[in-house]
C-alpha cells in the first residue's frame, strides 16, 4: 500500500465494501443483542460516513452530548482500536433491561451497571470484529474494553489522536438499534495505517 493512501482517496469499492461489513456487523449484533437481553431487536440499515473529525460530536447530538464510550484496542493481523458509543439514556435502558432493574434517570452508573455495560460493548463490538475477520480471513483479536461516561467531545479526543495519522477524517458507522426503544450506536474503526493496507489486500481492492 502506497504512503499517500489515507481514508481521502480511498475508492468508492471499499466503501461498498465497508457499507456491507456494516450491515453484516450489524445483523450480527442484533443477534448477538436480542439473545443477550432476551427479547427481539430490530435494526435499521446502518449509515457508513466519511465525515472530518469535527463533525462526529454533532451527529452524536453536540460535543457535550453525554455518551458511553466502550473501547477495545485490537491485535493480530491488524493493529489498532475500535470504539462504540451510545447516549447515556440508551446505556442505562440496556443495562437495566439486562439486570432486570427499573431505569432511575437521576442515578449514576455503579460498579456492577459499568460491568454489564462493558460486557454489551464487548459483545457488540466482538460481532462487527467477528464480520470482518470473516470477510478478510485475518485474524482479529480485541482487548479487554475500557469504558468511558463522559461528553462525546472528551471521549472522541482519544480516537482523534489516532487518527492524525490518517488525516482529517474519520469513517463512522451509525446503527439504530431498536427493542422497546430507538438505541442510536456508533462504530468507530481505527485500524493503524499499515493495517488499513492489509485489510484492502485481503478483500481484493489493493
Amino acid at each position: 500500500m502506497g504512503d499517500n493512501i489515507t481514508l481521502e482517496t480511498m475508492s468508492e469499492q471499499y466503501f461498498d465494501v465497508l457499507k456491507e461489513l456494516g450491515n453484516i456487523g450489524a445483523g450480527n449484533a442484533t443477534t448477538a443483542l436480542a439473545t443477550m437481553l432476551n427479547c427481539k431487536v430490530d435494526m435499521k440499515v446502518p449509515q457508513v460516513r466519511l465525515l472530518e473529525f469535527k463533525e462526529v460530536g454533532t451527529i452524536m447530538g453536540g460535543e457535550e452530548q453525554i455518551m458511553a464510550g466502550i473501547y477495545l484496542a485490537v491485535e493480530g493481523d491488524i493493529t489498532g482500536s475500535i470504539m462504540f458509543l451510545l447516549e447515556k439514556e440508551a446505556a442505562r435502558h440496556l443495562v437495566c433491561k439486562l439486570m432486570g432493574m427499573e431505569p432511575d434517570p437521576n442515578s449514576d452508573f455503579g460498579e456492577m451497571e459499568l460491568s454489564a455495560l462493558k460486557e454489551i460493548g464487548n459483545i457488540i463490538t466482538g460481532s462487527y470484529l467477528n464480520s470482518l475477520s470473516d470477510l478478510t480471513r485475518l485474524k482479529i483479536i480485541p482487548t479487554i474494553p475500557d469504558i468511558s461516561i463522559d461528553m462525546a467531545g472528551a471521549i472522541l479526543s482519544v480516537p482523534a489522536i489516532e487518527f492524525g495519522t490518517l488525516g482529517d477524517r474519520i469513517l463512522l458507522i451509525q446503527t439504530e438499534f431498536t427493542d422497546d426503544m430507538a438505541l442510536d450506536g456508533y462504530f468507530i474503526l481505527v485500524p493503524d495505517l499499515e493495517s488499513y493496507g492489509k485489510i484492502l489486500s485481503a478483500l481484493g481492492l489493493a
